[in-house]
């Protein structure tokens, strides 16, 4: 299976969409056993779902999340959790141990004036 966590730097970014890396982790019975870094090459709306789904990924970690994104996720039958905190690794751990499960934090407007999580 692999992870994407959309990250700024180590840390889980508040907004999929305007991250700076996606930290993408391959994981077998449970563990990471490789882990590598994509830069985001863009945000356009519809783009990056599809852009995930050609790298391989099955789950998509973020602190917040646009609902577009998340229904194109859904189709491509990409598991989305939002709402998560702290550094990449640490949330792909945490997913991967049964504890991360999404809070539904969804972005209601494109300008994201702190409306992620509302």
């Amino acid at each position: 299976m692999k992870i994407a966590v959309a990250s700024n730097g180590e840390v889980v970014t508040g907004h999929f969409g305007h991250c700076e890396v996606f930290h993408i982790y391959h994981t077998e019975n449970q563990k990471i056993i490789k882990s590598e870094k994509v830069p985001n090459p863009g945000h356009k709306p519809g783009f990056l779902p599809n852009y995930l789904n050609e790298l391989g990924v099955n789950v998509i970690i973020s602190g917040g999340m646009g609902g577009g994104a998340i229904d194109i996720f859904n189709e491509k039958n990409i598991e989305v959790i939002i709402g998560a905190q702290g550094t990449a690794v640490e949330a792909a751990q945490s997913y991967l141990a049964g504890d991360l499960k999404s809070t539904g934090s969804v972005c209601h407007e494109h300008q994201h004036h702190d409306t992620c999580g509302e």
